[in-house]
């Protein structure tokens, strides 16, 4: 059975903050999470210029769809 339990990991300590499902002794596995934020990249505007071409009638209906116009 997997299970996750959310708890504050500090000073060594663990301290689980809601009940456990298990009521006898089981092994467990422990992640921690670092929920630091992470400064945004900044993005380089057109680094895809040029990369792809877009059909000329790109916005004209569909075929296919036109019984559902």
């Amino acid at each position: 059975m997997l299970t996750a339990v959310k708890g504050i990991f500090e000073n060594g300590q663990i301290t689980l903050t809601e009940k456990p499902p298990v009521n006898k002794r089981m092994e467990v596995i422990v992640t921690f999470i670092d929920e630091t934020p992470k400064p945004a990249k900044k993005r380089k505007a057109g680094v895809v210029a040029g990369k792809f071409k877009m059909a000329d009638d790109f916005d004209e209906p569909l075929d296919d769809l036109k019984e559902y116009m």
